[in-house]
């Protein structure tokens, strides 16, 4: 197997860490898949250095918020010591909105900052791009009026997210990329730039 298909394999396991240890709450080896002093984690609900993003999640973890995710297909350039990885993956929440359970779903892709460490690949930056999501009543017995003007604070690819999340009091950023405008082709140009040499993982949101 080449270097750069032994690459892809270790950038693609990397990725699955990631899910799988912060949903498990296993907290110590999620720690393990960051850039030890530059990690950086942007999601609709949290930006900032992922050992502050590691204590959210599990402050959240512990007091029953419910998000999951699935990942699906991925691909990865990499270039040397360094790589953009980009992962196809569904956000599923399980949460209460005005008294009714809800599961929201929101599919897109984790866009990776990553690069090569003494102890394997890690990621440097991590920005997700919100494609679609769509809102249902766990119980289809039950209806539920949504408020028209909150739900349009938000892009269409993050919509129903972004509405629930507000909802149970996170505060909600605006303008993260989606699957096309000016937002995801900035990020596109700082991945590029990024394996290009870039002194930095662009400018987080």
């Amino acid at each position: 197997m080449s270097d750069s298909r032994n690459d892809r394999t270790a950038l693609r396991e990397l990725v699955e860490n990631w899910a799988l240890w912060r949903d498990a709450g296993d907290w110590d080896r999620f720690a393990t898949v960051w850039h030890p002093s530059s990690g950086w984690m942007t999601a609709t609900w949290f930006q900032g250095p992922a050992a502050e993003f590691i204590a959210a999640s599990r402050t959240g973890f512990e007091s029953g918020v419910n998000i999951l995710h699935f990942l699906g297909g991925h691909t990865s350039d990499v270039v040397a010591d360094r790589a953009i990885a980009q992962t196809k993956m569904t956000i599923s929440q399980r949460a209460h909105v005005d008294g009714v359970e809800v599961d929201v779903v929101c599919t897109g892709r984790f866009y990776d900052f990553c690069s090569r460490e003494t102890d394997g690949w890690k990621i440097v930056r991590r920005q997700p791009i919100y494609e679609k999501d769509r809102l249902d009543v766990v119980d289809p017995a039950v209806r539920l009026e949504l408020d028209g003007e909150l739900l349009t604070r938000f892009p269409p690819g993050y919509r129903h997210l972004g509405y629930v999340q507000t909802k149970a009091g996170f505060t909600v950023k605006a303008g993260l990329p989606g699957l096309n405008g000016e937002a995801v082709r900035l990020l596109y140009d700082e991945g590029e730039k990024w394996l290009a040499g870039a002194d930095s993982a662009g400018t987080p949101l």
